[in-house]
């Protein structure tokens, strides 16, 4: 990221004094003083959930490219370079067109208060409408209906993937009230696919469904998707396996090809296996193979994942049993996570535990903190090359607990 961008990042940052505030009246005013930019975008899949999100989002990009569109994109949040968070037209957002436009927001917002994330979706929208393309695919940041992705114009498809607990300060204590916030971007006569989804979950969404008259399809009844000996089936096409790692990712996959087939959009039937297989998303079940798999002794596997929350811990889970041979796990956490829930499902799996924490880690719990929510099994790393170097036998390796300790990873690899 240019120094450009970072100074007036610095500068958004001192205009509202809340990391999160969920409300929509700051941003269609700048938007409005902006002429609009959030109405004049390509057709949109709109993909909420707790986690998978991005993942659906990868092999929606991977598959429409496939077929030759032109496709934005839009997450968060980034891992190593800013630019991450907004693609145009297939390539990552340049450094003076990213300044640009947030010099533009800057300069249109006259100081008034506004989030970071408001402004960047702001930006996004700017860029998005300028720049032809026949897809536009956004990831809601957080919750659904107050999120700032929410301002724009009924999308193709709303998407949403699995919900678990996660953020509740914001978005509520229970699954009930976190799943009605994610339905919040399904559109009056719309049409919203999901996948899997516990029972709870799964009512708020056909509540709100049914509410806005929109169109419901759901895995299980609507839609399909099975694993194969040699990669997955939806509809009757044999597809490769995905080239996302993981159970979950099937179900993610699924969402994505129902979600482009619901669309109206032109994806022939040819651009499904390619597209699943070129999929590319950092920090989920990656493989490194850089400078600290060289830590560890020859013949050692190390992966990268950033799930943080307890769904996130249960995909993980998942993948632990499928693995054959025992999995030692460097956990890195958020302080404002659940870590004890977070461990439930992975210390019954998991060879050996370390507590890791990276000195550019953003808001991380303490080694001790970590310990001690996993009742004392952990041990300390304290980082992750420390950790890495504990390890005298070949080993798999499995990173995990937080996406802002994934970025710092992915940096020292």
């Amino acid at each position: 990221m240019s120094g450009r961008t970072q100074a007036s990042l610095d500068r958004l940052h001192k205009l509202y004094p809340k990391l999160i505030d969920l409300s929509l009246d700051r941003l269609l005013r700048l938007l409005g003083e902006l002429g609009d930019p959030h109405l004049h975008l390509p057709p949109v899949i709109h993909v909420a959930g707790t986690n998978g999100k991005g993942s659906c989002c990868a092999f929606l990009r991977a598959i429409a490219e496939a077929a030759g569109l032109r496709v934005h994109v839009y997450t968060s949040p980034h891992l190593v370079r800013f630019n991450e968070r907004i693609r145009l037209a297939g390539a990552l957002v340049s450094d003076d067109a990213l300044a640009q436009a947030l010099d533009e927001i800057e300069a249109v917002n006259e100081g008034n208060q506004i989030t970071v994330f408001e402004a960047i979706t702001a930006a996004a929208f700017l860029l998005f409408s300028h720049v032809p393309a026949e897809l536009c695919i956004l990831e809601v940041g957080l919750g659904g209906k107050f999120d700032a992705t929410n301002v724009i114009a009924p999308p193709l498809v709303a998407a949403i993937t699995s919900i678990s607990m996660d953020h509740q300060d914001f978005l509520g204590d229970r699954l009930a009230l976190i799943a009605a916030e994610k339905a919040g971007i399904v559109k009056h006569g719309g049409t919203v696919v999901t996948g899997l989804q516990l029972p709870e979950a799964l009512a708020e969404i056909e509540r709100e469904a049914a509410l806005q008259n929109a169109k419901l399809l759901r895995r299980g009844r609507d839609w399909e998707i099975e694993e194969t000996g040699t990669g997955l089936r939806f509809a009757g096409m044999q597809l490769p396996k995905p080239g996302l790692i993981g159970a979950h990712q099937a179900d993610n996959a699924g969402i994505a090809i129902a979600a482009l087939r619901a669309s109206g959009l032109a994806i022939p039937v040819s651009a499904y296996s390619p597209g699943l297989s070129r999929a590319e998303w950092p920090a989920r079940l990656q493989p490194l193979r850089g400078r600290l798999l060289k830590l560890l002794p020859a013949g050692s596997s190390l992966f990268l994942d950033g799930a943080h929350n307890p769904g996130g811990a249960l995909a993980l889970a998942e993948q632990l049993d499928r693995w054959e041979g025992p999995t030692t796990l460097l956990v890195g956490m958020k302080k404002s996570k659940d870590v004890v829930a977070f461990f439930a499902p992975l210390l019954p799996r998991a060879a050996r535990v370390f507590a890791v924490v990276e000195p550019g880690q953003h808001l991380a719990l303490g080694v001790h903190d970590v310990i001690a929510a996993s009742g004392g099994v952990a041990l300390a790393g304290p980082d992750v090359a420390g950790a890495l170097r504990q390890i005298s036998a070949p080993s798999r390796v499995l990173i995990c607990g937080s996406l802002y300790l994934a970025g710092e990873v992915l940096k020292l690899d």
